[in-house]
């Protein structure tokens, strides 16, 4: 398998590795720096009395005393609710903008009504279900920047910016761009066909059981889980881990985005996502109770 590129900017004394999927800096003897100002509070609205100032002071007790500078992006179709925390802050995407490419590649495909090859229906499927980043990188070099930044026109994902020189993993995005992409995966609507979601999310839904962490924590058993997460570590701001899923069937029907940097540690990361997603997961089940 082949290494995906640092970009120029991230070398200096770093070293490229392959760990997880995902493209990994090591900094030898270096310390991830810490976030050291204030978390600003979550903002919930919903249509269900009581819910937004639940979820508010539950995801805020989650995120009290983490490293993380986290960005967080919610929405509930069932109940009318949604919570945003530094919805339009940029990250480093790791593998989560493999979501992005695929809706790209399904996007561009839907323009001659034509089907994805066996080439790249078994690219996309590495791609989604194991972070593969040789597939990513052929799928990448085949839509071009071009084709990219057509589709995040037409998706509404305008603070999202693809990595350039082709190294994708570095493609700046928001939660709030995060969250547009899972509504029109999980939403009928003119970007992507029925026939293309429905793509996406099975890749997602299948994803391997070693990267089913983050999002899914606390989920109920009877949602079905969509999800795609990312990795990655830099000389500054420490650790980006992100997860992105959507969660439907059975009366359930929303998505979370969350995003984070400045983690010592990966598995500091996994923590805070888990964190925030079992509180979310908490109290939507009970208002449904």
């Amino acid at each position: 398998m082949t290494h995906h590129r640092i970009a120029r900017r991230a070398r200096g004394p770093l070293s490229a590795a392959l760990l997880g999927g995902v493209i990994l800096s090591l900094v030898t003897g270096a310390t991830p720096a810490s976030a050291t100002t204030a978390v600003p509070g979550v903002s919930c609205t919903s249509g269900k009395a009581g819910l937004a100032a639940k979820l508010s002071k539950d995801i805020n007790a989650a995120l009290k005393n983490r490293t993380a500078t986290t960005a967080i992006a919610f929405d509930d179709r069932t109940t009318g609710t949604t919570c945003a925390l530094r919805g339009t802050q940029r990250y480093d995407s790791a593998s989560v903008v493999k979501v992005t490419v695929l809706a790209t590649l399904l996007w561009d495909a839907q323009k001659t009504n034509r089907p994805l090859t066996k080439r790249e229906t078994g690219l996309a499927t590495a791609m989604i279900t194991k972070s593969d980043n040789a597939a990513t990188t052929k799928l990448w070099k085949q839509l071009g920047a071009a084709k990219v930044n057509g589709f995040l026109k037409a998706a509404g994902m305008t603070r999202t910016t693809p990595g350039a020189d082709g190294y994708w993993g570095l493609t700046q995005i928001t939660a709030g761009d995060e969250q547009r992409l899972l509504s029109l995966i999980t939403g009928r609507n003119r970007v992507l066909t029925d026939a293309s979601r429905a793509f996406i999310l099975d890749r997602m839904h299948k994803v391997i059981p070693s990267q089913r962490w983050g999002v899914p924590a606390g989920a109920p058993s009877s949602a079905t889980t969509e999800l795609k997460n990312g990795w990655l570590q830099r000389d500054t701001q420490g650790w980006r881990v992100h997860s992105i899923g959507a969660f439907t069937g059975k009366g359930h029907d929303y998505r979370i985005s969350v995003l984070t940097q400045n983690n010592n540690t990966m598995q500091d990361g996994v923590n805070t996502i888990e964190a925030v997603s079992r509180a979310v997961h908490k109290d939507l089940t009970a208002a449904a109770s």
